[in-house]
């Protein structure tokens, strides 16, 4: 790693202790974090760097030597880097679904169901541009119906038999899977000791991914070619291109096949023979459907198309169900506290990746085909698309009714509760704080509707669940109009205008993650509000899905482990300071740490989400074991400093609120979380005009609250190291 030459502030002093702070997923500049306008960085690069204080003295008020280290741009990069995410979108959640999975014996089974529905995405995506390549353009435009100059001719393809137009317009779906291959390469500078080595694991997905989408491609052309008669060379290359299909699935079939170190070798030879041979078939193929100038079956679509799109889409559903049930078969709850099932964020997740590839992918069939006019009154897209299209639509409609029917259906509890809390930290109000009051309540309030968030995941996965799986009436030729007549008995317009609409919203979807994108990069506020699904979805390594953006805790824990060490080795002492998404890099970090540096080492983490988010939508990860040795690494030198304002962040091991019964004097965990009043006073202060402000996730170093519990943490380490 570069670092940048030691200068006066750099020097080491072996009675201070230094105090290192980690931002979260806001991307927040250094000086920001080391309120001070001029800065220098002693460590790191552009990307992720330790940054001091630029003048003389770079102590904080306390006369810790001040360190930061900002970790923002790794999840991001460049604006194109992060325009990438928005088309890696639903990847990146399949990815995030498999990290979800419960401990315990469901572990296997819901790793197995996540790795196919990520490769089912792989194939939609594949079938989508083939939707466009080989039915819109190769077949309709330039053959079945009468498209919009100059697609009616495309640089004189009209001219060409079926076979050469389709060979030709495959190469768009060839040139889509490199693109995935490209998007998803790990563009950030590797750590010399990654947090996880999943590289190898990766290169095998993505072997198997890039195997499969050859394969649907191959049998894309060779059913539509078959429609008009088979051959032995056809016959032998779809009987090849599907045992290469299946053999992709029975890679990720086969629990721990490509996870376990006694099975490497082979299913890297496994999955590598399969591309290889995936690659000579789509060669063979092109070149046999090319060269075949026999007449092809009469059809106003793509032969097969239909049926194997139905089918893709068809196995969404299947392994959405099958995840879904075996989740809520496993469940269980995350001790006394209303919280997410365990693993059911992966069941959530995994639905939200299936809605998005699927809306995606209907949508840019379905906006295409009118684009280039290839679309009339008696030629409408694949019926699985339009079912796609309105089943998305639906579900959407009714998420969205259930989550604020949610909202207000718990609105009084939470009411009640924050009115509890608040009357016992200001007992008896002024008769002019009651304005005041009833802000702070309210704010308590609607922090504690994450604490709703189990219902509203579990009604949210159902809903998907049911919702997507409307979809499969399209495999039964069931016209959406017909089912809505007859079942609801709403009128032929209802459905038209359903889809119109839907294709529109999804249309929506993707203009706002585009601009969010780029927002994101340029814009901190906009980063700090909508960067977060950025941060926390690239945070965790390809486990998946392959062509998810790659993980950037590979470098920003080691980068923050190592830095530690050097800290540690030249001072009296490192107190951790992470904030939201920072609290739980120092987690990971301090598990990395060699035994001498976890002696001078202390934590103070705020706004943490590390039990109330983080412990049950992952918890085969980070789970109450992870934490309590967390707490035994640094020698139980950790405060937790929370609010009860603060949506995200809470309360790790004891909630400490006034009136709970004292925690285990003889367990060290429960002195570690120190409750915060917020705000710390009703009215202004003696000659203030405003009163205090409420704080919720804001970090607020400078609160005398967290000064007390950084100089304590402090007096700790000098003990120690005295000792």
């Amino acid at each position: 790693m570069p670092q940048r030459p030691p200068r006066h502030g750099d020097q080491p002093r072996r009675d201070d202790v230094v105090e290192l702070r980690v931002h979260g997923v806001s991307g927040a500049r250094p000086s920001v974090v080391l309120r001070e306008a001029r800065v220098r960085q002693v460590a790191g690069d552009d990307s992720g760097g330790f940054h001091r204080r630029a003048g003389p003295d770079d102590t904080d008020p306390d006369g810790l030597t001040l360190e930061a280290y900002r970790w923002g741009d790794l999840p991001s990069g460049t604006v194109a880097r992060t325009l990438s995410l928005v088309f890696l979108l639903p990847f990146m959640l399949s990815n995030l679904a498999v990290w979800m999975r419960p401990a315990g014996r469901a572990a296997a089974g819901v790793t197995v169901l996540c790795r196919l529905l990520a490769l089912n995405l792989t194939v939609v995506y594949v079938v989508s541009i083939a939707g466009v390549g080989l039915d819109l353009l190769a077949w309709r435009c330039l053959g079945a119906a009468d498209c919009r100059a100059p697609f009616d001719t495309l640089a004189g393809l009209d001219d060409r038999h079926v076979g050469q137009r389709l060979a030709a317009l495959a190469l768009l779906p060839i040139a889509a899977v490199a693109l995935l291959r490209l998007l998803g390469t790990r563009r950030s500078r590797p750590s010399g000791n990654p947090l996880w080595a999943v590289e190898p694991l990766v290169g095998r997905l993505r072997a198997i991914h890039v195997a499969a989408a050859f394969a649907v491609l191959d049998l894309l052309l060779l059913v539509a070619r078959r429609g008009g008669g088979a051959t032995p060379a056809t016959t032998l290359l779809l009987t090849l291109s599907a045992a290469v299909l299946l053999a992709c699935v029975g890679l990720l079939a086969v629990p721990g096949l490509i996870d376990r170190a006694a099975t490497a070798r082979m299913s890297t030879w496994a999955a590598r023979a399969a591309a290889l041979v995936a690659a000579g078939l789509t060669v063979a193929t092109l070149v046999a459907v090319a060269g075949d100038e026999r007449g092809w079956a009469s059809s106003a679509t793509l032969p097969g198309y239909g049926a194997i799109t139905g089918g893709a889409l068809l196995g969404q559903m299947v392994l959405l169900v099958l995840l879904c049930g075996l989740v809520l078969w496993r469940h269980g709850h995350v001790r006394g506290r209303s919280a997410l099932p365990r693993g059911l964020g992966a069941t959530v997740i995994a639905a939200i990746a299936v809605g998005l590839s699927g809306a995606f992918s209907a949508d840019l069939v379905y906006q295409t085909g009118v684009l280039l006019g290839g679309y009339r009154a008696d030629d409408e897209p694949p019926l699985p698309y339009r079912w796609t299209i309105l089943a998305v639509f639906l579900h959407l409609v009714a998420a969205a009714l259930v989550c604020t029917a949610l909202t207000v259906l718990s609105r009084r509890r939470r009411w009640h509760a924050a009115a509890d809390i608040t009357a016992r930290d200001f007992p008896t109000p002024p008769p002019e704080a009651t304005g005041r009051l009833w802000e702070v309540t309210g704010a308590v309030a609607r922090a504690r509707f994450t604490e709703w968030l189990g219902p509203l995941a579990t009604g949210y996965a159902v809903l998907a669940v049911v919702g997507l799986a409307a979809g499969l009436l399209g495999q039964f030729g069931r016209e959406p109009d017909e089912v809505a007549w007859q079942v609801f008995g709403l009128p032929t317009g209802f459905v038209g205008m359903a889809l119109t609409v839907g294709t529109y919203v999804i249309a929506a979807v993707v203009l706002v993650l585009l601009s969010g994108g780029v927002f994101a990069y340029r814009t901190a506020w906009f980063r700090r509000h909508v960067g977060i699904l950025w941060d926390l979805g690239t945070f965790w390594p390809r486990a998946a899905h392959p062509f998810a953006p790659p993980s950037y805790a590979d470098r920003a824990v080691p980068e923050l482990a190592d830095r530690i060490t050097q800290l540690a080795e030249r001072h009296a002492g490192v107190v951790l300071c992470g904030h939201s998404h920072g609290s739980a890099l120092l987690a990971l970090a301090v598990l990395r740490l060699p035994p001498r540096t976890r002696r001078r080492v202390a934590l103070l983490t705020y706004g943490s989400p590390l039990d109330r988010l983080y412990a049950r939508l992952f918890p085969a990860y980070l789970n109450e074991t992870v934490l309590r040795e967390v707490g035994e690494r640094v020698g139980w030198r950790w405060l937790n400093l929370w609010r009860d304002t603060d949506p995200v962040g809470g309360w790790i091991f004891a909630a400490h609120r006034p009136g709970d019964p004292p925690p285990d004097a003889a367990d060290p965990a429960g002195r570690v979380d120190r409750r915060l009043r917020d705000p710390r006073d009703l009215l202004p202060a003696p000659g203030e005009r405003r009163p205090p402000p409420l704080r919720g996730h804001h970090p607020d170093e400078s609160a005398p609250e967290f000064r007390a519990a950084l100089r304590e943490l402090a007096g700790r380490l000098r003990r120690s190291d005295d000792e």
